[in-house]
């Protein structure tokens, strides 16, 4: 039996990719709208599997879609080591779909197939943090907005002390075990760290990535599209 305190294990990655992504304006769920030839998807998981932290990854997909093996999903390279299982009408579902097909995983790193330019360098931090004895890590990027609370009226509330806040991004890494606890009432949950926050756990921050940002609105898909015709994907930061 394994031990609480072995940081060893294999690392899955949970994808889910079965939202229909309508702020995007495509007529395609989001994660298979192309990026210069590419899905989405594709880029996102070859990112995770050639920074060298992650064993393999499991694709949560619409349920029309699961039919489809892993090698009309994502790049041959990669597709031995990528499974494709059916997702739910909300994240949290594909989620806990996910981590089914993540047994014997000892930590699962959940990301967002919109952050598609994600570099490598970041999946290996997280994992790193992971493996140094933290239970849950979040990427994170200090805000550089002034940030306003208002009420329903609209009206402003206060306004809080942007030093102490931060942007959160994918993938968030979570022990196992802790994650699928997190997840056995998870309603409608958009972010899995604060399922793990519910539960009276510490969740670690890891320095984040710019090129991290989630492609969720027409303007954001125009600039990926443009990093990625200057020469600039994922694999080439450093």
């Amino acid at each position: 039996m394994q031990q609480v305190n072995d940081r060893s294990g294999p690392v899955v990655g949970i994808v889910p990719a079965a939202g229909r992504g309508v702020r995007l304006g495509e007529q395609r769920p989001k994660a298979f709208v192309e990026l210069d030839g590419r899905t989405m998807l594709d880029r996102a998981v070859e990112a995770m599997l050639s920074s060298g932290a992650v064993d393999r990854v499991v694709v949560v997909v619409p349920p029309e879609l699961a039919s489809q093996g892993a090698n009309d999903l994502v790049s041959s390279g990669f597709a031995e080591r990528v499974a494709v299982v059916p997702g739910g009408s909300e994240r949290a579902d594909s989620v806990r779909a996910g981590l089914v097909a993540a047994a014997g995983a000892r930590f699962v790193l959940v990301h967002d197939a919109a952050r598609s330019l994600t570099p490598p360098e970041l999946f290996a931090r997280v994992v790193e943090a992971l493996r140094a004895g933290r239970r849950a890590v979040i990427p994170v990027l200090p805000v550089a907005d002034t940030i306003k609370a208002v009420d329903a009226a609209g009206i402003v509330t206060g306004t809080p002390d942007r030093a102490s806040l931060r942007a959160v991004q994918t993938p968030q890494g979570f022990d196992a075990e802790l994650l699928a606890r997190a997840n056995l009432d998870a309603g409608d949950a958009t972010d899995d760290a604060g399922l793990v926050e519910r539960l009276g756990e510490h969740v670690y921050t890891v320095a984040g990535d710019p090129l991290a940002f989630k492609i969720t609105t027409p303007l954001d898909l125009t600039l990926a599209r443009a990093l990625l015709a200057v020469g600039r994907p994922p694999e080439q930061e450093c």
